[in-house]
């Protein structure tokens, strides 16, 4: 009998002003296996990160993303660092990081391993390098636009 287990992939990331660059990204982990579960980094991790609060709190950017028909789940993640116990909880056979995360794949890996958790820890390419899909530059074209 085969091994009926679906590939889960997760991803993770801020997804504000979701853009034509996400959408492009979910498809691609999509594509590494059954089932995708995204991340959606909680606001005090945004506003930490990125020194601004988000545009758009998780609760609504979960609900966006999980209209995306890629996505299979949501989740908001906690506030800090990423979670290994909510890692844990999903039970990821693939981890897919964007093309712009400053994550290092293979210390995320190590930091994986320690905890016992075996995925596969890649990174996506860019497949649509252009201003209109970065969230930084859609926000600076609508301050241009409309606030000059």
């Amino acid at each position: 009998m085969g091994d009926n287990r679906k590939v889960r992939v997760v991803v993770g990331g801020v997804f504000d002003i979701l853009h034509v660059g996400h959408v492009h990204f979910l498809k691609m982990a999509k594509e590494l296996g059954d089932e995708l579960i995204v991340i959606v980094a909680h606001d005090e991790t945004v506003k930490r990160r990125k020194g601004r609060p988000p545009i758009n709190p998780a609760e609504d950017r979960a609900e966006l993303l999980k209209s995306i028909r890629y996505v299979d789940d949501v989740v908001i993640g906690e506030p800090g660092e990423i979670s290994i116990d909510l890692i844990k909880r999903l039970k990821p056979d693939v981890i897919a990081l964007g093309p712009d995360q400053d994550f290092s794949c293979e210390e995320l890996k190590k930091r994986l391993r320690k905890e016992g958790i075996n995925a596969e820890v890649i990174r996506l390419p860019y497949l649509y390098k252009s201003d209109r899909a970065k969230t930084s530059k859609i926000i600076q074209r609508i301050i241009e636009t409309f606030c000059e």
